[in-house]
Parts: C-alpha cells; sequence; structure tokens
C-alpha cells in the first residue's frame, strides 16, 4: 500500500487497483462542524420543550412545522457529521468493474460500473468563482467532487474533497488501469 498524501491511499496489484480517500477534517474544522451539531440539537430541543408546554392553538401549530424542517436539517448535519469523522470513499477496479462507494461506519451502497462503458474520464469542470462551487467544495458538506465519467449516458462525480495535486496523481494511474482492464476484457478467454 502507498500513500500519496494523508487521506489518500492506493494499493495495487496485478489484477486490481483499489483507492481510499479519507474524508477527515483538520481538527479544527472538526471541533467546529461538531459544535455546529450540537448546538442545532440543543436549539431543537428548546423548541421541542417549548412546543410541549404550550397550549393548543396557532403558535404550537407553527413550531410544530417548524420542527419538521428542524428534523431535515438534523438529519442532514448529522450525516455530514458522521462523514467527516468516519466516512471514507472508495475505488476498486477488478475483473472488469469499477467499483465506487462512499462509505460511513463501514455502511453504504457500492455502485459497479463496467469498464466497457466508461467514457469521458476526467477532471470536473469548474468555476471556482460561482456560489455553487463554493458550497460544494466547503466542510459541512457531503460532496467535493473532482473527477467524472460517463456511464451510458449518466454522469458520475466521484474524488470527494481531493486537491488539485492529487487528481494529477490519481488520474492518469485510473486512466491506465480502465485502459488495462478493458484490453483484459476484449480477449477471449483462455488467451494470456
Amino acid at each position: 500500500m502507498e500513500f500519496l498524501s494523508p487521506r489518500v491511499s492506493i494499493e495495487r496489484s496485478k489484477d486490481r487497483l483499489s483507492v481510499v480517500i479519507s474524508a477527515r477534517l483538520p481538527k479544527w474544522q472538526e471541533t467546529l462542524l461538531v459544535a455546529w451539531f450540537l448546538a442545532w440539537l440543543l436549539s431543537g430541543g428548546y423548541i421541542f420543550y417549548s412546543y410541549l408546554h404550550l397550549p393548543h392553538g396557532g403558535l404550537r401549530q407553527y413550531l410544530l412545522v417548524f420542527l419538521a424542517f428542524w428534523a431535515y436539517f438534523a438529519l442532514r448535519i448529522g450525516k455530514a457529521v458522521a462523514w467527516r469523522l468516519k466516512g471514507f470513499e472508495s475505488w476498486r477496479l477488478k475483473g472488469g468493474v469499477f467499483t465506487l462507494k462512499n462509505s460511513i461506519f463501514g455502511l453504504g451502497k457500492a455502485r459497479d460500473h463496467f469498464v466497457e462503458n466508461i467514457q469521458d474520464l476526467g477532471p470536473l469542470g469548474r468555476n471556482e468563482r460561482s456560489l455553487k462551487w463554493q458550497i460544494n467544495e466547503s466542510f459541512w458538506v457531503i460532496g467535493g467532487e473532482r473527477l467524472v465519467f460517463t456511464d451510458r449516458g449518466r454522469k458520475f462525480g466521484f474524488g470527494k474533497g481531493l486537491n488539485d495535486e492529487e487528481v494529477t496523481a490519481l488520474l492518469p494511474l485510473l486512466k491506465h488501469a480502465i485502459r488495462s482492464e478493458s484490453r483484459r476484457a476484449e480477449q477471449p478467454a483462455g488467451q494470456p
């Protein structure tokens, strides 16, 4: 196993390539994110306490709707905190299949893509001045994909949180591995 950076590890063998990208943040950003989540939970708990002690009426209905929105964002924030504390993205190229998985606490759905269907693999086009890009790159969201490919007309982004140097190092490695795997898949069975 080799380490491209403190967050990115690569494992290569003759017939397999595996890349793991940790979602960990610098300690000060982790602390800020956890503090924000705790403040969100405390404020929601206080509002729920107030809801329980109000007489029936319009304000109580308003607080119920407010708490529904609060719960939705509490789940989103909680997922982002779990991603940043215990999450990682893994790629595996083996047996003609490129597998992408976003994992939190070891759980997550793997998406398989046959290498012969992968087209237009490259860096994700970006406009660093756009608000959408800035929000997607922020540390409080699960996002920041830097690579993209097309599989049967549908685009898939991956490489969450990679910096430019990591993209520059990983992209040629991944392209070469996919080309090799495509050639291997095209060979008739039994031929070396």
